[in-house]
């Protein structure tokens, strides 16, 4: 079987939230940081607003990474733009504000570099997220020769985005392998499934070629894992470490 999206448009390396662990997570700061080490491709975590405006953050609680406090979900865009985002990281960031993936789209764009969206909704609104995620992604990539790649641990959240934007190009996210796995992924028109990097084994990887998908693998910080997945032919590795793996 041949994918939909092949030949496969993105390059092997992507930076896990736009630096790792370098700057803080989620930020434009982490995207120019990134972009500095020459990375070309970077990973996000885009959720909903209560006004439904997407942004950048991984968790559903605002604690760990901003200086705001309680779900993030449940507050305005209003509200969100004006927390420090980076002064947990360190003070040199002090004051760096959550973006909107509308700004992010805006970076991409202008300097010539690709995203993947992970689609991370909060607990009951994963249909909404995952069709505002991608409505937003196809107005803000309409021109762009190369789309966004869009994925998520919901099949509610591809589901809507599929609907939504079905020319967007898809990933179902696995940190196991749960029953029926596959099937979900072919009924959602997933281009590649996005495993936690421990679950590639030879078997896994054949199967999903099979099925005319790619193999992408998370979050993989040492130089033992990404050689033992290069040598399984995975087709993407995401990565904290963006000073020791070269992206060229």
């Amino acid at each position: 079987m041949t994918s939909a999206f092949s030949p496969w448009p993105y390059p092997f390396w992507i930076a896990h939230r736009g630096a790792g662990t370098l700057a803080p997570e989620n930020t434009l700061a982490a995207f120019r940081l990134g972009a500095r080490h020459g990375w070309r491709m970077f990973e996000c975590d885009v959720k909903l607003s209560a006004d439904g405006v997407p942004f950048l953050l991984h968790d559903d609680t605002l604690e760990r990474t901003t200086s705001g406090c309680g779900m993030a979900g449940a507050q305005p865009w209003s509200a969100l733009a004006q927390l420090d985002a980076g002064g947990w990281h360190s003070p040199a960031y002090a004051g760096e504000p959550i973006p909107a993936l509308e700004d992010v789209a805006r970076w991409c764009l202008a300097n010539g570099h690709l995203l993947n969206i992970e689609i991370k909704p909060t607990p009951g609104r994963e249909a909404d997220t995952g069709r505002v995620v991608a409505a937003t992604a196809a107005h803000s990539w309409q021109n762009a020769i190369t789309p966004p790649l869009l994925t998520s641990f919901s099949p509610d959240a591809l589901r809507a985005a599929r609907d939504a934007a079905p020319h967007l190009p898809r990933g179902l996210l696995l940190a196991q392998l749960r029953d029926g796995w596959a099937d979900t992924a072919q009924r959602l028109g997933c281009a590649a499934i996005a495993c936690r990097h421990d679950l590639w084994d030879a078997a896994l990887t054949a199967q999903v070629k099979a099925l005319g998908l790619r193999c992408l693998a998370w979050t993989v910080n040492d130089e033992s894992m990404a050689t033992r997945l290069l040598g399984l032919g995975v087709d993407g590795i995401m990565t904290d470490q963006v000073t020791l793996f070269s992206p060229a």
